[in-house]
C-alpha cells in the first residue's frame, strides 16, 4: 500500500500518495470543510482508506492521460463525488482513445467542465482555473491563495498536473501536445507569486521561484 504524504506550511491540508507504475502523485486537499482529490491514478480503495470517511466534495482530472484517471469511474461510484476536467479534455475522459501514452483508460463521466477564468469552489476553498495546454489540449492547473484556504499564513498552492514539474516542463510529443502551447502556458504560470508551491502530478514538489531560476522554462533571462 502506497504510503500516505502529508505536506506542510501551504494555505490548504495537503497530502498525497505515489501511485502505479509511473509514480503518479494523487492528491487529497482540504480546509476542513471541504475536500477533493486530484488525478487518481489507480486503486481507488487505497485512495478511500486515505480519506478515512472524509466526505469527497469533487474529483479533478488535470487532464485525460490514463495514468490521472485510472481510478476516477470507480472513486465516483463509490463516492458520489463529481468529476471535474478541463473543457478540452473532458470528451477523451469520457470516450478514451489512443493517445500515444501506452494504454486506454475506463471511460469516466464529466460532471462539470471547467477553463481559464471559472473558479472551482470547495469548502470554503476558491480554486482559480487556468487552462494550460501544452502537454495535453485540455490540461488545467488549479491555484489557489491563502485568503481562500484554512491556513492564512500558509503559502499559496498551484496543482499542476503534467504542465510543469521540478525544473522541467512536462512532454509534448503526445498526440494533442504542442510545443509552442506548452510555451504560452509558462508564461500564464510565470505570473503567479514567487512562493506558489507547486503540487505537480510526478515526482517532488517545487516552487514558482525555483521554476523561474530555470529561466528557459519561464521565457526569462538569466539573473
Amino acid at each position: 500500500m502506497a504510503d500516505l504524504v502529508t505536506v506542510s506550511g501551504l494555505c490548504v491540508d495537503v497530502r498525497f500518495l505515489v501511485m502505479g507504475p509511473l509514480q503518479n502523485n494523487a492528491y487529497i486537499i482540504s480546509d476542513g470543510a471541504g475536500t477533493f482529490v486530484v488525478d487518481p491514478s489507480q486503486d481507488a480503495e487505497t485512495i478511500l482508506a486515505a480519506l478515512d470517511g472524509a466526505p469527497l466534495d469533487a474529483i479533478v482530472l488535470t487532464h485525460a492521460h490514463w495514468d490521472h484517471v485510472g481510478a476516477a469511474a470507480e472513486l465516483r461510484a463509490a463516492t458520489g463525488a463529481p468529476v471535474v476536467a478541463g473543457r478540452a479534455d473532458a470528451p477523451l475522459i469520457e470516450h478514451p482513445v489512443d493517445t500515444g501514452t501506452s494504454r486506454i483508460a475506463a471511460p469516466c463521466a464529466v460532471d462539470r467542465v471547467v477553463g481559464t477564468g471559472d473558479v472551482l469552489g470547495i469548502g470554503s476553498m476558491q480554486w482559480k482555473v487556468i487552462e494550460t495546454p501544452g502537454h495535453s489540449k485540455g490540461s488545467i492547473c488549479l491555484f489557489c491563495i491563502p485568503q481562500f484556504g484554512n491556513h492564512a499564513d500558509g503559502l499559496p498552492v498551484l496543482v499542476s498536473g503534467d504542465t510543469l514539474f521540478a525544473g522541467t516542463t512536462g512532454r509534448t510529443d503526445f498526440e494533442g501536445g504542442s510545443l509552442s502551447d506548452m510555451a504560452a502556458s509558462m508564461k500564464k504560470l510565470a505570473a503567479l507569486p514567487d512562493d506558489t508551491v507547486v503540487l505537480p502530478g510526478h515526482n517532488q514538489l517545487t516552487t514558482i521561484a525555483d521554476e523561474r531560476r530555470t529561466f528557459a522554462l519561464f521565457g526569462d533571462e538569466p539573473e
